[in-house]
């Protein structure tokens, strides 16, 4: 009888099974608490203080631009979600929100649903809110009209949402940013875009990050995202910093990004610059957890052991 062997690990096995290993790691230590969901954690307090130090080093290092501060909940208007058209784009990322709005009789029938063990949820109606997927999208709703000579500059941060479980850690389904969002002209944008993705390159490299800039592309949906993907590489319109973090198992996981709007949003919110042409929106945006987590995968778990100049960096 022919012996039948065990087929070889591909690999994209093996970097499924370096990704489940870190996730074990960070539960074990207590850095994350599973849930019954994948891509949902709790984080622990050293976690916490990890992202706590970063926030702080990206304030520090972007105050130069005497950016305004504003923070947005992770739920906005769903007139101003229509007119972001994400949905369009991303439609198996998006979050709707939604609730009951009927009377006793309609409960009670979604109650007897529920104890028979079927669907209640065709008894809620969509809010009038959604779940932010990037948290610079609350923003242009707010600036309509006219933006001062100069342009714009905004410091954002809060709770995005993305509908994509899985089980590799660095892939949150509910996740933090810090932006830096200017709008104003259009060379303006693409030279705060280019000048500032140096500075971040430079303040994630001195935490001892092993990053690079790469141009990157989003995962737009269907037909017409294939040609979005297309002309955002060939434009270069957005760049991604990477770490590798698993070898030579992957390039890397992207924890920031600049990213060249143009005026796909400016256009949608009818944002002008002062001279009345619409104007161009640069933001860039850094992965909280995602940071945190890569610098977990790089000093380690234990916070005591890392680097001193890191650990000063970030407060420790």
């Amino acid at each position: 009888m022919t012996d039948v062997l065990a087929p070889t690990a591909t690999a994209s096995d093996k970097l499924d099974e370096a990704r489940l290993a870190f996730r074990d790691e960070l539960l074990d230590s207590g850095m994350l608490v599973a849930t019954s969901v994948p891509g949902i954690y709790g984080r622990s307090g050293d976690f916490e203080r990890i992202v706590t130090g970063l926030d702080t080093l990206l304030g520090e290092s972007f105050a130069s631009l005497g950016a305004t501060v504003l923070r947005f909940p992770p739920v906005y208007p769903r007139a101003d979600f229509e007119r972001t058209d994400y949905i369009a784009s991303f439609p198996d990322l998006s979050g709707i929100v939604s609730s009951f709005e009927d009377g006793d009789r309609e409960h009670r029938e979604l109650l007897a649903a529920r104890e028979d063990g079927h669907a209640w949820d065709g008894w809620l109606k969509p809010a009038d809110v959604v779940l932010t997927n990037a948290i610079c999208h609350p923003l242009y709703a707010t600036l309509e009209g006219t933006l001062p000579e100069g342009g714009g500059v905004y410091d954002l941060s809060g709770y995005g949402f993305r509908h994509e479980p899985s089980n590799d850690p660095m892939r949150l389904q509910s996740f933090r940013m810090r932006e830096f969002v200017f709008a104003g002209t259009p060379d303006a944008a693409q030279l705060y875009r280019d000048t500032w993705l140096d500075t971040s390159v430079a303040v994630l490299a001195s935490l001892g990050l092993a990053v690079d800039a790469v141009p990157a592309n989003d995962p737009f949906f269907g037909r017409a995202g294939k040609m979005l993907v297309s002309a955002q590489l060939r434009e270069n319109l957005k760049v991604e910093i990477i770490v590798p973090l698993y070898g030579d198992l992957h390039e890397g996981t992207a924890i920031a990004s600049a990213n060249c709007q143009r005026d796909h949003l400016t256009h949608a919110f009818d944002i002008r610059t002062a001279d009345g042409e619409v104007a161009h929106g640069a933001c860039i945006a850094f992965g909280m957890e995602r940071t945190t987590l890569a610098l977990l995968r790089t000093h380690g778990m234990d916070l005591e052991a890392w680097p001193v100049d890191v650990r000063a960096l970030l407060g420790l």
